[in-house]
């Protein structure tokens, strides 16, 4: 082991959710990696929507309290018995799923739809830390091109890159994504990348439409100034988009999606729902043939997520950066909508 990188420690910071509104930095022991096991020191952590609605104990699978984080790359610092694919002082990033491998969809490869699946933060392995120990098959070497910061943000980017792979974009379509968060704007510049000819891409935000255009997004909606189903019907002549995306998570965007549709369209919905019970007109799927479909998580996208990235500006999400103990300031400033954040970073 390089010296550099031995474990010197014998516990770990790490970042939990203990009621709604309310984070604290507490310990968790290190473990010595078991056999397939990679131990990993974090470099960089990138807060998701998804820690945000476990901030606010909206979460609808994860009760509080619960630790927080699975966006993050680091160095691989100890390795356990039988582990080939990485090595000591490897710059990684970890697909952060957990999967039994034995039930019917993981032995057709399909372990997107295991019935057991889980989460590591979901196990108390949250990567708001400073080590975390891992499963090597979910572990993939970071290539020169990216930084411990970008390289965070893969996980997002396997994300973006398993609705586009879903939704099927094709050559010459129109596409429409509902939410510049961040996963709204990598669905936006994929969605270019695959051949769509327009990719619209609404917001309440100047500033993040701004960075949607950047990277990718050919027409920007700003929803607080303008009726979106009114705009899609006048940018598309009255027919609709091809496919749309919805990254929010709220009954008004989820009508918008569906409603801007064009007949035999698909929507593919992302975004969390805080409160799942939402009411829409569905005679529509009738009167127009739609279809909608969800995209949670990823199946073997990361492999493509890590070749993508050599060709998106992954830096332009990001907007803050504070170190782990600054974890409760780094959350209210995801929620407050004056700060322009993006992609907030945790530095241990």
């Amino acid at each position: 082991m390089k010296e550099d990188l031995k474990v010197s420690v014998k516990t770990s910071r790490i970042g939990k959710v203990i009621e709604p509104m309310k984070a604290i930095i507490g310990k968790r022991d290190i473990q010595s990696p078991k056999k397939g096991q990679v131990l990993i020191k974090i470099k960089s952590s990138a807060i998701c929507g998804s820690d945000i609605h476990i901030f606010k104990g909206k979460h609808p699978s994860a009760p509080l309290p619960m630790t927080i984080g699975h966006e993050f790359s680091g160095d691989v610092v100890e390795i356990g018995e039988d582990v080939t694919n990485v090595s000591v002082g490897d710059r990684v990033t970890v697909e952060p799923c957990i999967v039994c491998g034995t039930c019917d969809a993981c032995c057709h490869g399909d372990y997107g739809y295991c019935e057991n699946i889980s989460f590591t933060y979901r196990n108390g392995d949250g990567a708001m830390a400073d080590y975390i120990l891992v499963n090597e098959p979910y572990v993939y070497k970071l290539p020169e091109y990216l930084t411990y910061d970008t390289g965070a943000l893969i996980e997002p980017l396997s994300v973006a890159t398993h609705a586009v792979r879903r939704a099927d974009i094709r050559l010459g379509e129109t596409v429409l994504v509902i939410g510049a968060g961040a996963i709204g704007m990598l669905i936006a510049s994929i969605c270019k990348k695959s051949g769509a000819a327009e990719v619209i891409i609404a917001d309440f935000s100047d500033e993040r439409l701004a960075a949607a255009k950047k990277l990718g997004a050919t027409i920007t909606v700003n929803s607080g100034k303008t009726d979106l189903e009114d705009e899609i019907r006048r940018i598309t002549n009255g027919k609709g988009v091809d496919k749309s995306f919805e990254c929010v998570g709220l009954e008004a965007s989820f009508l918008q999606a569906m409603m801007t549709l064009k007949k035999n369209g698909l929507a593919t919905v992302i975004g969390i729902f805080e409160n799942p019970q939402i009411n829409i007109p569905a005679s529509r799927f009738v009167t127009h043939e739609i279809k909608i479909q969800g995209a949670q998580g990823y199946c073997w996208d990361f492999p493509i997520a890590l070749k993508v990235a050599r060709e998106l500006d992954l830096e332009l999400l990001i907007t803050h950066h504070f170190p782990l103990d600054d974890i409760q300031k780094a959350l209210e400033t995801c929620l407050d909508r004056k700060s322009g954040s993006i992609k907030v970073l945790l530095h241990p």
